[in-house]
């Protein structure tokens, strides 16, 4: 969906949903209306300074942060050593409010299963449901067969394979815990910080954890939304964020099979104007 200003610039706005029911997927006219709405609040756009300030992470932007902690705990970057996480089972390595579950046999409010859910992985083993941290403590790797064999430690049941070769790791239905806070909550606490409501680029670092990426978003003045954000680049180092999430936010929901809710992180790094 697009929008244009009375100056003449132009912006864009998406949103999506999805379901394994037709029955349960939105009206083309409720997703088409999120569109527009958030096309409409991106019009006069501009960066900010440089600085260090919490930052809010909408749902669609902070589970691409639950997906890299995916990565950092999957069986074949642990082995290889090409993991930040490698050696630190039993460790805390986030704050205690976060828990980060692998459910591959979870049953979503609607009844059915979730996008990962399925009856065995690609190996034939039976799913599991496996808390890979807990209350900030990380307490288990993510393997199939042949990780767990290279580490000597037992199957997590996450094998995945695609329609040739040997099977990899995949997740099944990946999520950070919510929290008991609201989105409007966890913004009205915020002095001065970024909402972040998409990311570009592929910034991680799994090996030092390192992490930087093109951001927009809609800028927080005395918890109030106030002015668009974009050209601007945040940045921080994984292990650090982590053991720095303040808020969790009470809105998770599954738009595909790796989710969180809303995500507060502070002293990140803004590099802007």
């Amino acid at each position: 969906m697009g929008a244009k200003g009375r100056g003449g610039g132009a912006c864009g706005g998406f949103t999506h949903h999805e379901s394994r029911r037709l029955s349960d997927v939105e009206s083309p006219e409720s997703v088409g209306a999120e569109a527009a709405r958030r096309a409409l609040r991106r019009l006069g756009a501009r960066r900010v300074p440089t600085q260090r300030v919490p930052i809010v992470f909408a749902p669609e932007t902070a589970r691409t942060l639950i997906g890299s902690m995916f990565d950092a705990a999957s069986g074949d970057a642990i082995w290889r050593s090409a993991s930040y996480l490698a050696g630190k089972l039993g460790e805390t390595i986030a704050a205690s409010s976060l828990t980060i579950v692998d459910d591959n046999t979870m049953l979503l409010p609607t009844g059915v299963g979730g996008f990962g859910t399925s009856p065995f992985d690609d190996e034939g083993l039976p799913s599991l449901r496996t808390v890979v941290v807990e209350k900030g403590v990380l307490r288990n790797y993510l393997l199939n067969t042949y990780s767990a064999r290279k580490l000597g430690m037992k199957s997590t049941h996450n094998a995945a394979r695609g329609l040739a070769g040997a099977p990899g790791i995949g997740c099944g239905n990946l999520f950070l815990e919510p929290g008991e806070l609201t989105p409007n909550e966890i913004i009205a606490d915020v002095k001065a910080g970024l909402y972040v409501t998409s990311l570009m680029g592929f910034g991680t670092n799994l090996v030092t954890g390192d992490y930087s990426r093109g951001a927009t978003g809609l800028w927080i003045e005395n918890g109030q939304l106030t002015h668009a954000v974009e050209e601007i680049t945040i940045a921080g180092n994984l292990a650090e964020m982590l053991r720095s999430v303040s808020a969790i936010g009470n809105d998770l929901v599954f738009r595909g099979s790796v989710a969180s809710p809303t995500l507060r992180i502070d002293g990140m790094m803004i590099a802007g104007a």
